[in-house]
């Protein structure tokens, strides 16, 4: 039986994200019921969205490709049990994806192309506002690219960069699509892509080269970090430490499983690694404030490290039955998103390891106690004397 928090929605999932909260505001003020003037105004809601992606491809099995929404209540920590929105792709499994930070919609990718969907209001779904639909954006610029493998957008929203299958990486302008530059022999196939918080940096991992750092005004690598033994670079994520400094973390795979690993953003010289887990990592992200880390495993398995200490603050073991897929924190990281192959996504509450600590502390405790109190009434504490009837 499977818990509120976790659905099973009949595809593979391969990519998910959250919907920010200026596209559901948005959708809210295109109600002609709505005050514009509410539309920059928090909004006290207890439910967030989810937007999802994947399928069966482009075999006979039946299964069908699509791009959903799911409803998260936070209050009742649950998701819908059925998407609430769906858009079919055909025979085009959806794979990547990356949502515009600013709220303007999500660009995905397809076996040769990228193709841009807009949020919508709707009346055709079951929460009868946020909807899908797709556009016409970047069919002229990453049109017959063929596989892209890793799409991310800067913090600000106005970079997109993408690696393909082919090793190429594209950085563009965005809306614009104007091409700021494009690194023909990047890899032999690019696997992630992240951009420092402050847009001067792009990060990128791939087959056939080693990690690299490119200087995006001047389009150029500007850093090739260093491996040591026989580790390989999975996943590369900037992350705020502070007000002013930035970390950039890699996972690196080695014989014994995968380690973190944080590099000085000036020198690009390793500060710390930190073995963290046995099994093949399959997913990593960071968390917005940058004080947390999540990795999702080839056994199903979800742990979220607390970066100021590089401990596991929370191990959640067989979270899916299949290998996890994609992670992804929301926007206030007090909650954790995952996909897996198993078709099944699942909303993991962060909690604080801090507060668990002082209910062990307080377990211990009392335990200690009970334990202290029979020594003592068996007289097996020098000093104490039971007392006789």
């Amino acid at each position: 039986m499977e818990l509120p928090n976790t659905q099973r929605y009949g595809v593979p999932l391969y990519g998910a994200s959250w919907v920010p909260s200026h596209a559901i505001r948005s959708t809210n003020s295109a109600d002609p019921k709505s005050d514009d003037s509410d539309a920059d105004k928090p909004v006290d809601n207890p439910s967030e969205f989810l937007v999802l992606a994947g399928g069966g491809g482009e075999g006979r099995s039946g299964i069908p490709n699509a791009v959903l929404l799911s409803e998260f209540d936070f209050a009742a920590n649950s998701l819908s049990p059925e998407p609430v929105f769906r858009v079919g792709t055909a025979n085009e499994l959806p794979y990547r994806m990356a949502v515009h930070p600013r709220g303007d919609g999500l660009i995905c990718s397809f076996p040769n192309s990228c193709r841009w969907f807009d949020w919508e209001m709707t009346n055709d779904n079951e929460n009868g506002k946020l909807g899908l639909v797709s556009s016409d954006k970047v069919s002229t610029k990453l049109e017959d690219v063929g596989q892209q493998l890793a799409l991310t957008f800067s913090e600000d929203g106005s970079l997109l960069a993408a690696g393909g299958e082919d090793g190429k990486i594209r950085v563009f302008k965005w809306p614009s699509l104007e091409v700021l530059f494009i690194e023909e022999k990047a890899y032999t196939s690019v696997k992630d892509l992240h951009f420092s918080i402050d847009g001067k940096y792009l990060v990128s991992i791939g087959s056939g080269g080693p990690c690299k750092v490119w200087d995006v005004t001047s389009s150029k690598a500007i850093a090739s970090l260093a491996k040591e033994n026989d580790e390989i670079f999975r996943f590369c994520r900037f992350s705020q430490s502070s007000e002013r400094d930035q970390v950039l973390y890699t996972l690196a795979m080695r014989g014994k499983g995968g380690s973190i690993i944080s590099w000085n953003t000036k020198s690009w010289k390793r500060i710390t690694s930190k073995h963290i887990v046995r099994d093949a990592v399959t997913a990593f992200n960071v968390s917005v404030d940058g004080k947390l880390l999540a990795i999702g495993t080839n056994e199903g398995d979800l742990l979220v490290i607390n970066l100021s200490k590089m401990q596991v603050q929370m191990n959640v073991k067989k979270a899916h039955l299949g290998l996890v897929t994609a992670l992804t924190f929301s926007h206030d990281s007090r909650a954790l998103g995952s996909a897996s192959m198993d078709s099944s996504v699942r909303v993991t509450l962060v909690q604080d390891k801090s507060t668990n600590g002082f209910n062990y502390w307080i377990i211990i405790f009392i335990l200690l106690a009970i334990a202290m109190y029979y020594l003592m009434s068996q007289g097996l504490i020098p000093g104490y004397v039971t007392k006789s009837d």
